[in-house]
């Protein structure tokens, strides 16, 4: 069967493909348009389909590096095919559609849909449109529509899911864009969040990850400065619910209560994810992050103090404009002292419509580039020191699906330990399953990884192990996903971490 005619029909079903760009929020919301899709109708292509789907849809980001350059000739390496079979749809859809808008038709005229940040959920609608009237239909709202979370979902996990608790963000770092496409912060009411939680638990979910632009802001849109600690401490309420993790918080609003509710919530896993930057005051401020270097390595000693096995993972820029030899020294400082369990470095680049990109001072891409590297070393001996540290530890792990590439060579199977670390251990006889929750010690340490090359100590069989399996036995029966509707009082992997925030995504 030609590569056409397969594209063409899963059982005579109309198929599409969803390509996501960026950070965790744009993850998410290529689950809601998987979902979108799926109610309207449309089934999932083949695994691999590359473009081979009736509809392909592009969730872009515009924060990454050549995001443009690299959308274009994806969209060139769809034209012909398109060309060759009448009726399939091309969309475009994120904050790079929602900052180009009219640009991306007039450059590439074979898409026939471009929405924005705010109303993905006219997706459905806007493809009939363009069918029907057969010319691009370009829509984007200028303010949210709908808070995402209120339409149909198809999650990529059994086990784990995304919870998203506001959208949006109110900094304005010279850095980033997103604030611009993605709107000032608006928060959901904590009792519709809770009721997504709730939801997803009854459907075998035993992980949730609390997602935001900037997540412990949360509140701010409310009127209560206090609400993320409370919402923290009422997911420790679910039953059901074994672990909560959350990203990416900002240093500005990390207030104490936060620390005392992760410290005294037991679901709430001891690891955390807190953008640095630069350690550099004179940079930070040109940045326009509010917080100094003593402010977050302030909070690094009292997160350590209340939970002392806390995994801190971090994002960092090298080479903002105007950063000296000396404000680079401040940054490989803070990284001796926090000595973060994982970082996530970025080499400064341009970002069109950014404060930065018109600030004098660009560093050379070779000093850059110097830079950078001396950093990646600092970090990778450290993650290596305090993963060995780890050796001789039992942990308990969830099982996850793909996250061990060599697994099957290997004949081991790969889970995440409580901070997230990421842990390959040794097939047990018994039957395991993702979702399922194994008992390890840990045997060595690299340096970013973890091995339990011993027998395995314990397997507990799980709510999340068994909804998992129901999923994998109705994907064998014919194209499937996990669809979650919303409850009337509110809404509804961790996946690998995709990098930091978005902001340098």
């Amino acid at each position: 069967m030609s590569s056409i005619d397969r594209s063409q029909s899963v059982g005579g079903t109309r198929t599409y493909e969803v390509r996501t760009y960026g950070c965790q929020m744009n993850v998410h919301d290529s689950e809601r348009l998987s979902g979108l899709l799926e109610d309207a109708g449309y089934v999932r292509a083949p695994e691999g389909a590359d473009g081979d789907a009736d509809v392909v849809v592009f969730n872009t980001c515009a924060v990454r590096e050549n995001a443009d350059n690299k959308l274009y000739g994806n969209l060139g390496h769809l034209a012909p095919r398109k060309a060759q079979r009448p009726g399939m749809q091309i969309a475009v859809g994120g904050c790079l559609a929602q900052k180009d808008r009219d640009t991306i038709v007039k450059r590439a005229p074979w898409v026939d849909v471009v929405f924005g940040t705010h109303n993905i959920g006219k997706l459905p609608v806007l493809l009939e449109r363009a069918r029907v009237q057969e010319e691009a239909q370009v829509e984007i709202a200028e303010s949210l529509e709908a808070f995402p979370s209120t339409l149909p979902t198809r999650r990529e996990s059994a086990y784990a899911a995304w919870v998203s608790i506001s959208v949006g963000c109110n900094n304005t770092c010279t850095f980033c864009i997103v604030p611009a496409l993605r709107g000032k912060e608006k928060d959901r009411r904590p009792g519709d969040v809770l009721a997504e939680i709730e939801a997803l638990v009854a459907e075998g979910v035993s992980e949730i990850t609390l997602l935001g632009q900037n997540v412990n802001a949360y509140g701010s849109d409310i009127g209560d400065r206090e609400a993320f600690s409370k919402l923290l401490r009422a997911c420790g309420r679910i039953e059901g619910l074994e672990r909560v993790r959350f990203t990416s918080p900002h240093p500005r609003d990390f207030t104490d209560d936060v620390i005392a509710a992760m410290a005294e919530t037991p679901n709430v896993m001891p690891q955390l994810h807190m953008p640095l930057q630069s350690g550099s005051d004179t940079v930070l401020k040109a940045m326009r992050r509010s917080y100094r270097q003593e402010r977050y390595l302030g909070i690094i000693e009292k997160v350590r103090a209340a939970i002392p096995h806390a995994a801190i993972s971090t994002d960092i820029i090298v080479g903002f404009p105007g950063e000296t030899e000396e404000d680079f020294e401040q940054t490989l400082h803070v990284v001796r002292e926090a000595r973060f369990a994982q970082a996530f470095t970025f080499q400064y680049s341009k970002r069109p419509g950014t404060p930065a990109a018109e600030m004098d001072g660009q560093i050379p891409k070779k000093v850059v580039q110097e830079r950078y590297e001396r950093l990646v070393a600092l970090q990778e001996e450290i993650s290596w020191e305090e993963n060995k540290k780890q050796v001789g530890r039992t942990l308990e792990l969830m099982v996850a699906e793909g996250e061990g590439r060599k697994d099957g060579a290997t004949h081991r199977l790969s889970g995440r330990a409580p901070d997230s670390r990421l842990v390959h251990f040794t097939k047990p006889e018994q039957e395991v399953r993702p979702g399922d929750v194994v008992t390890v010690e840990i045997t060595y340490a690299a340096p970013h990884h973890l091995l339990a090359e011993g027998p395995v100590l314990d397997v507990r069989r799980t709510r999340s192990g068994d909804a998992w399996e129901k999923r994998n036995t109705a994907a064998a029966a014919g194209p499937a996903g996990v669809m979650l509707g919303l409850p009337k009082v509110g809404v509804p992997e961790p996946l690998p971490v995709v990098t930091g925030g978005c902001a340098v995504d």
